[in-house]
């Protein structure tokens, strides 16, 4: 009885263990080819950017493409001046579905960097916001994540300036993780190994009472 109940605890634990996996979807910025659409990111909810060219302004100021990630712009000459006479606000979507997985151990790390500045949000709540496109600014998540369908929206704001002004978004994730729903069956196990550990303890202390 008490092999069973430490196997039961064991084969419960490992099945957490096992079924822990990146979460599918969160993408880095500029994953397609240079001049190529980047359709993982929506662009003010109709219509996607375009992943920028390496040696191009205003690649260069901003920080360097790798092959980790790209800058991603809103047209597709990156370096195109926009909103000369009122800031620009650009809507960035990214959006990831965690449906057969439980939302409740789904975390995340990142960064991102914006020509001007920029906040993202989980769901709708805000979890970081960059104001460089010379480097870098963290953002994560360990909770706000729904069984389904969720959405990271990265919001930008360009300042006006009458002339070479381009825009453009950088995100790269840096780690993620989410355990897979367990079969009923599962649960079962680890509840009955559970129940069993609790009745050998408190047989234990009847017989030293």
């Amino acid at each position: 009885m008490k092999k069973f109940a430490i196997a039961a605890v064991l084969a419960a634990s490992s099945f957490f263990s096992a079924h822990a996996a990146a979460i599918s979807g969160l993408v880095n910025t500029g994953s397609f080819a240079s001049g190529a659409q980047d359709t993982h990111y929506k662009l003010n909810n109709d219509s996607y950017g375009y992943v920028s060219y390496d040696n191009f302004w205003p690649v260069g100021p901003w920080i360097a493409n790798s092959a980790t990630s790209k800058w991603i712009t809103p047209t597709a000459n990156q370096g195109a001046s926009l909103d000369p006479l009122v800031n620009g606000t650009y809507s960035w979507t990214l959006s990831f579905d965690l449906s057969g997985y439980n939302a409740n151990t789904a975390s995340f790390s990142a960064r991102f960097a914006a020509d001007n500045s920029a906040i993202v949000k989980l769901n709708g709540t805000t979890i970081g916001s960059a104001n460089s496109f010379a480097s870098f600014a963290s953002f994560a998540a360990s909770s706000g994540f729904n069984s389904g369908l969720n959405t990271l929206e990265f919001v930008v704001t360009n300042d006006r300036q009458s002339s070479g002004n381009p825009t453009g978004l950088r995100v790269e994730f840096l780690q993620s993780t989410v355990a897979a729903v367990p079969e009923p069956e599962t649960y079962a196990m680890l509840l009955a190994g559970l129940g069993l550990v609790g009745m050998i303890g408190r047989r234990r202390m009847q017989r030293r009472a």
